[in-house]
This record gives structure tokens, C-alpha cells and sequence, in this order.
């Protein structure tokens, strides 16, 4: 706090020499001294900030130090209000603007924001950002203006280390020697508490954590993470977004104990402060900001299953496997080829390789015909033995070293070089090679790794930084596979599997989590690192069922199997070991807990699809942390052990052999779909077999459930099927007053509401007033009702 390491100086913004209120922003300058007369305005190094609303709910504050560098100024930048006409956005915005000057405040405010400069003459540097007229969540004030963070002393500076900058001469001859980097410390306030920054696996909580944006191939167990994300939430009703694809510090609670710490390499960084008050509005308002997820198509909610990673595999596999789980009355719907579909020292060349697969286009269309989706990996690096690879040299489509050559290494496939997304001619030449895979009946494609990106001596088609391209590499791999996905299926019918993300990568889902150990440790880890990249816009998220390095042993995949059914994707893969149950588990239990938990995400698709449609719209995830439905219960703050998928049900997964869970209900009457049990509020401790674990619904909601047993496409069961028709609407009434709507989407056309039905209490005795109020059902509905003790009374529903 008072002295700086060694070869460190800092220019912390003290003193404010200029400010200006205009009319759509506040402009000011702060000199790193006191300025007391004319002479402290020599070799003063200054910060000029720029503060101005993009959108409602919205503040943006930019801080530079020089504004003519070149590592400053080169791309690539975020693609911000994606889809989004910017002029009409503001021409139609309902708040209000205003700029205001005195001798002491310089102040931007929106109808519900503020940012407060103090321009008192020798007062010490302060910043406040405040929310207006709502109540954040975590708060105890009954005050109507509300602090939600600040920037003061010494909390906006630029950095120099091991430079040239103290001795004048010396920076002529070397002006570029050292580090430069710009910081800027937000106060975290008596209990608050950060979250999300990309999927990261470690505790959930982000405060005493250092956190730096760098996507790495590290695995689940450790700081590295795949999907690097700069944004948080704050419990205290904000968010904050720094728009810059390189790397990023954040030392949240870590370094200063009363601040987020963020520092980047560069001479100017900027933050988006998003206001709530609640996660939900955040999270809705983020991603206004940097994109919505698309919409999967239903099919994507059943069960993938893969051929795992370096297992020996061929037709003949492929076809027992899926025979196996018809056998065993496990549907599949979507099956995976992981990387050895194509020959080895060949990544990609996007051919079967023909010792494994002589009759590949034979093959798919055979599981097609049989009502198969078909996934297959990639990845963007071109093998120097790939049949494609002198196509991309001769045509400049990879990554080049300064001197022209290819950037090319030995590491996992021999002699790759890294094809370049910045170049249009490189972009279309990839998206051929997944169009003639899609012409042959592929479905999808596995898009993983991006994360291994080179820096050093590494040039870009336009000239993109380096460094910045590290991070953001991943985002321009998976929108070119999706979109050329998208052109060949149409809208709201293409997915990626991706593993690799940075900010806006939602836009393109699905993702999975990385390379897990098959550990019950593992498995908490996995759902911590979802629960945070759900918060990051996320919206659509898998992990290796069992984990991937190792063979999970038969109580950790039955455990493991209950929580992947019950995320919004579920796939059954591994590293070195096969994942069909009956190899894991000879006792023949693991066939049963697959049979029944796959069975009830198929019938739970009709609530599970509408909350996708709500997620695509809302940004909100599936999979969401029990603060983003119930933000004022304080205790909730710190639960990572479960979660709620959608609005109304939570799941608590089993994190071990015995059984044994603990989890927490904000009020009472949540009502289990597995034991028809009510539970009380707080705290409860249970005990579950394998065929269980807490499932609840929520009190005062709804939801459908669809007809047992239906069928979809291939004659098996499945989550594609006439969700409108013979359905069953499970309420769980709770105590308070009840008016809902609850929406059944439309199977074929993905997005749409086939029909909207209206729940109400009708008198005080508790009945019931449910009709449909829009679109149409079919066949003969049920209406069961949680009553007390949660018996349930059901009936037919004359709709």
C-alpha cells in the first residue's frame, strides 16, 4: 500500500487539472501531483478519463494515459451490441441523460446511475458510482440512493517497471524498455462478494483469488481455465466488463483487502459498470452488451455419447455401443467421433480415416436412417502430414511468423501451423472443408482446443496484436464454425461443443467443461466452474460425465450421471476409457441409473425447452446459481453445491458414494419430484440411493411434464416429440397467492410458443382456475396439485 516493488513507479491519478461536462458525457483529466502553481505542470504525467451511458442501466468509463500507441490501438476489440442498430438504440432509449458542473462535483447521471467526480480544489482523487431509486439486493440501507462502488485514493494509475521513464535522457534512446500497464481499483464494500470471471473451477467466491485472463489448456484442477471471461458480478447489484481481449489482472481482495485490483499491459483501459440491481438484470443487461446465446435445437437436450479420446474404435464399435444402450433401453441421440475418426499425424484433414472407416459416408447415412445426429471433433490447427496443409501454405491461410514463414510447432500434431481467422480467404477455405462433412450428413462439430494460441514472433493477416489475439482466438475458431453450421442447418438448428471461450463466446454454444479427473472432487469442481460461466452469459453448458482422465469407478458414474442428466447438455465421455455403462459397471445398476435419469430429462424437455427459449431471449443461464432466483437471502451467497435449472427446480447433486447431501431451501414447501416429499426451509441433511437425489420444485410454480414414454425421431424415446400433446401440469401451490403462466414451446419450429396456459387460485379453499389462454394442446392433459404433506391430487384437465 506504501511502498511499490522494486523497479516500480507508479503515476496514480491525484489531482483534477480539467474537467468538462458535455452533452452526452463528462470528460476529465487527473495530473499524477499536485498541481499549487504553474511549475507542477511540468513533467506531470496525466490520465484523462471519459465517462458517457451506451445504453440504459449502463455506464462506461474510459482511462488513458498516451492515446498514439500503436499496442493500444491495434485490434482485435470486442464485438459489442452484436445484432443491434446502435443509432436506434439510443433515439429510443426511455431514461434520461445529464451532465452537470459546479466549483466542487463534476456528475454523469442516467435515470438510475450516477458517476460523482470530486473536483474540490485540493480534495483527494474520489469517484462514486451510485444507483438511484432501487434497493440492491444484499443491502440492509432503507435509503433510496445506493453506493455501489468507487474509486479514491490511489486507485487509478500507470504503472511502469524495470523502464527508462525517470531519467529523460535514457527514455529518448530506449523509450520502450520495461513494462507499461494501466490499473484501475474498484472499492469492494463491508460483505461483498465477487463472482464469475469465466469458468473457473476453483472457489466460487472469487474474493482473496488473483485472476488472470489467459485462456490455457490446464485442465479443471487448478487457476488455468479454458474460458477466461473479464466480467463479474457484485453481490452489491453491479457488474463490471473490461472490453479488453488480452490479458487481464484481477486481484479481487487479494493484493488491496478493501478492492478489485485490475491492471492490463496497455495505456488505457476501460470498464463497463452494468447495474441490476439484481444478477438476473445484469446478466440480461451484459449480454445486451456482448451478444445472447443462440437457440440449440431440441435435439441437443438428449444424450451424447462418444467413442472417448485414444480408445481403439471403428464401425463395428460405433454400432455395438449404440445397440448396447437400445438394449438397455438408454436412447442415445447424438453420437460422437472424437479425434481418431481422422488418421493420426493428419489432424485435420476432415477424412474418416479408411483403415477404421472404409464406408464412412455409408456409415453415417446408416445412423442417420436409424435417427442419429452425428457430431464430429475438430480442432484449428492443420497437421504438416494433413492432406489440406500445402492448400492453406500456398494460400497464406495460417499463422505466419515476422519474417513470413509459417508459425508452426511439434506440439500435439507434428509440423501444425494454426489457421488464421483474421484472414476472409482462410475463413472460407475452413468453413469448405466442415461443408462437405455437413454435406455427408455430420450434424455438428466438437470445437475443441484454440486454447494453445502463439505470441511470440507471431504475425496476423490484419495485423491483429498478438497478445490480444490469445484470448480472443477462440471466439473467431467457434463463429466460423457456427455460422457456416448455421447456413448449411438454418437458424436456431446449429451447435458447436466448444471448449474454448472468451467474452461472447455465448453466442455460440453449446460448451463443456474441459478435461475433469473421474474424482467426487472433480465433480464439484466441474459444477463450480459451470455456476461461474453461467454468470458470464453462458447460457448452455456440459461436462464429461464420469470425468475424463481416468476410468471413474461405478459409484462416482451413477452419481455424476444424475447431475448430467439434470444440466442443459449431457454427454458421456472419456480420455483413455469407453463410457457406455456396462462397462463401467458389471453389477448392471449404472444400466438403471441411466435408463431412469435420461428418461426424466426427456420428460422434463417441455419445461427444460421453454427455459432455453427464456435463456436464448434473456441471457440468463439454464444452470444458474440459487442467488440469481433468490438474491435478498443472504445465506444463499455462498451455496455452490447446487443449483437451480431454470426457475423453478433445484438439483443437489451427490458428491459421494454413500449418499449423504446437504443442501439449503430459502422457505418451505418445495416439493420433490423423486419421493413426492415436501421440504422444509434451511438446511436439510438426506441420505439417497442411486436412483435419487434432491430434486425439487419450487413453491408457487408450475411446470409440464411430458407424456411417458414418447417417441421421437428413430422410434426411440427422446426429447423431441409433441410437447402440446397429452402433457401433465405439476403444480406445487405454496402458501402466498398464486398467478402463472406457463408456456409449452412448439417441438418443430424451435423458438416458438405452441401454447401459453394460465394458473390460478380461484378461492380460498385453494382450487384451482387453469385454462389455456393461447395456441392450442392435444389429447387428454392431467392436473396434479401438491397438496399438503405433498400428497398430490390430480385430475383431468378440460382444457
Amino acid at each position: 500500500m506504501w511502498w511499490m516493488g522494486d523497479g516500480v513507479l507508479v503515476d496514480w491519478a491525484t489531482d483534477i487539472v480539467k474537467s468538462e461536462a458535455k452533452e452526452d458525457g463528462i470528460r476529465f483529466i487527473a495530473s499524477s501531483k499536485r498541481v499549487n502553481h504553474r511549475g507542477d505542470t511540468l513533467n506531470a504525467p496525466t490520465l484523462t478519463f471519459e465517462c458517457s451511458s451506451p445504453a440504459e442501466e449502463i455506464l462506461l468509463l474510459n482511462c488513458y494515459h498516451w492515446k498514439g500507441q500503436k499496442t493500444s490501438l491495434q485490434g482485435p476489440e470486442y464485438e459489442l451490441f452484436p445484432g443491434v442498430d446502435y443509432k436506434q438504440l439510443i433515439s429510443g432509449r426511455q431514461d434520461s441523460t445529464t451532465s452537470l458542473k459546479t466549483d466542487k462535483i463534476l456528475k454523469f447521471s442516467t435515470s438510475s446511475l450516477s458517476a460523482t467526480v470530486d473536483t474540490t480544489p485540493g480534495s483527494t482523487f474520489n469517484v462514486d458510482f451510485n444507483s438511484h431509486g432501487t434497493k440492491p439486493p444484499t443491502s440492509i440501507s432503507l435509503a433510496s440512493d445506493h453506493l455501489l462502488t468507487k474509486l479514491g485514493w490511489r486507485s487509478v494509475g500507470y504503472i511502469k517497471r524495470d523502464g527508462s521513464s525517470t531519467a529523460p535522457k535514457a527514455s529518448l534512446a530506449n523509450p520502450d524498455k520495461g513494462e507499461r500497464w494501466t490499473t484501475i481499483q474498484f472499492q469492494l464494500s463491508v460483505g461483498e462478494k465477487i463472482y464469475g470471471l469465466g469458468e473457473r473451477f476453483g472457489p466460487f467466491v472469487k474474493n482473496g483469488q488473483t485472476v488472470e485472463m489467459w485462456n490455457e489448456d490446464g485442465g479443471t484442477s487448478s487457476e488455468l481455465t479454458y474460458k477466461n471471461v473479464p466480467f463479474y458480478i457484485s453481490s452489491r447489484g453491479y457488474g463490471i466488463f473490461i472490453p479488453c481481449s488480452g490479458f487481464v489482472s484481477f486481484e479481487v481482495q487479494s493484493e488491496r483487502t478493501t478492492r478489485v485490483n485490475i491492471a492490463v499491459p496497455y495505456e488505457n483501459v476501460s470498464a463497463y459498470i452494468i447495474h441490476g440491481p439484481t444478477p438476473a438484470a445484469i446478466l440480461e443487461r451484459y449480454t445486451f452488451l456482448t451478444g445472447r446465446p443462440a437457440l440449440p435445437p431440441p435435439w441437443t437436450f438428449g444424450l451424447w455419447l462418444t467413442t472417448s479420446f485414444t480408445t481403439s474404435y471403428d464401425e463395428k464399435t460405433v454400432n455395438q455401443f449404440l445397440e448396447g444402450m437400445e438394449k438397455r433401453d438408454i436412447p442415445v441421440q447424438i453420437f460422437h467421433f472424437d479425434c481418431f475418426w481422422m488418421k493420426g499425424f493428419h489432424w485435420c484433414d476432415f477424412e474418416f480415416d479408411e483403415e477404421y472407416f472404409p464406408d464412412a459416408k455409408g456409415q453415417l447415412k446408416r445412423l442417420k436412417e436409424k435417427g442419429y445426429k452425428i457430431c464430429v471433433w475438430i480442432n484449428p490447427y492443420i497437421a504438416q502430414e494433413s492432406k489440406i496443409f500445402d492448400e492453406g501454405l500456398d494460400n497464406g491461410y495460417f499463422i505466419k511468423k515476422k519474417d513470413g514463414s509459417v508459425w508452426q510447432t511439434d506440439f500435439w500434431q507434428a509440423g501444425m501451423g494454426y489457421v488464421d481467422f483474421t484472414n476472409p480467404g482462410a475463413c472460407k477455405w475452413y468453413q469448405s472443408k466442415l461443408k462437405n462433412l455437413l454435406d455427408m450428413g455430420v450434424d455438428c462439430f466438437k470445437t475443441d482446443f484454440g486454447e494453445r494460441i502463439p505470441t511470440g514472433n507471431a504475425f496476423y493477416h490484419d495485423g491483429s496484436n498478438v497478445d490480444k489475439m490469445h484470448n480472443y482466438y477462440a471466439f473467431l475458431f467457434n463463429k466460423v464454425v457456427f455460422e457456416v453450421t448455421e447456413h448449411h442447418k438454418g437458424k436456431n438448428e446449429a451447435i458447436v461443443f466448444a471448449r474454448s471461450a472468451t467474452a461472447g463466446g455465448q453466442r455460440f454454444p453449446v460448451h463443456w467443461g474441459g478435461d475433469p479427473m473421474s474424482t467426487f472432487e472433480a465433480m464439484a469442481e466441474t459444477l463450480r466452474g459451470g455456476l461461474s460461466l453461467g454468470l458470464c452469459g453462458f447460457g448452455y453448458w456440459a461436462h464429461d460425465i464420469g470425468g475424463f482422465e481416468g476410468k471413474p469407478d461405478p459409484a462416482l458414474y451413477k452419481r455424476w450421471f444424475a447431475f448430467g442428466a439434470l444440466s442443459s447438455h449431457s454427454r458421456l465421455h472419456g480420455s483413455g476409457s469407453y463410457r457406455v455403462p456396462w462397462l463401467i459397471d458389471p453389477s448392471g445398476e449404472a444400466d438403471l441409473v441411466l435408463k431412469k435419469f435420461i428418461a426424466l430429462k426427456h420428460s422434463l424437455t417441455p419445461y427444460l425447452y421453454a427455459t432455453a427459449i427464456r435463456t436464448h431471449l434473456t441471457g440468463v443461464p439454464m444452470m444458474r446459481p440459487l442467488f440469481v432466483e433468490f438474491p435478498d437471502d443472504p445465506t444463499i451467497w455462498n451455496i455452490d453445491t447446487q443449483y437451480m435449472l431454470g426457475s423453478n427446480i433445484l438439483v443437489a447433486p451427490v458428491f459421494n458414494e454413500e449418499g449423504d447431501v446437504q443442501f439449503y431451501l430459502p422457505s418451505s414447501g418445495w416439493y420433490s419430484i423423486l419421493d413426492g416429499k415436501l421440504r422444509d426451509a434451511g438446511w436439510t441433511t438426506e441420505n439417497h440411493d442411486f436412483m435419487s437425489l434432491p430434486l425439487l420444485l419450487r413453491p408457487g410454480s408450475a411446470i409440464v411434464i411430458g407424456k411417458s414414454g414418447a417417441m421421437g425421431v428413430g422410434g426411440r424415446e427422446g426429447p423431441v416429440y409433441d410437447w402440446a400433446d397429452s402433457g401433465t401440469i405439476l403444480v406445487n401451490t405454496g402458501k402466498s397467492g398464486l398467478d402463472l403462466k406457463v408456456e409449452v414451446p412448439d417441438w418443430q419450429k424451435p423458438g416458438e410458443i405452441m401454447a401459453v396456459i394460465q394458473i390460478k387460485r380461484a378461492d380460498a379453499k385453494g382450487k384451482l382456475d387453469v385454462r389455456l389462454i393461447s395456441g392450442k394442446v392435444t389429447g387428454s392433459w392431467k392436473l396434479k396439485t401438491v397438496v399438503s404433506e405433498g400428497d398430490i391430487e390430480e385430475t383431468d384437465w378440460e382444457y
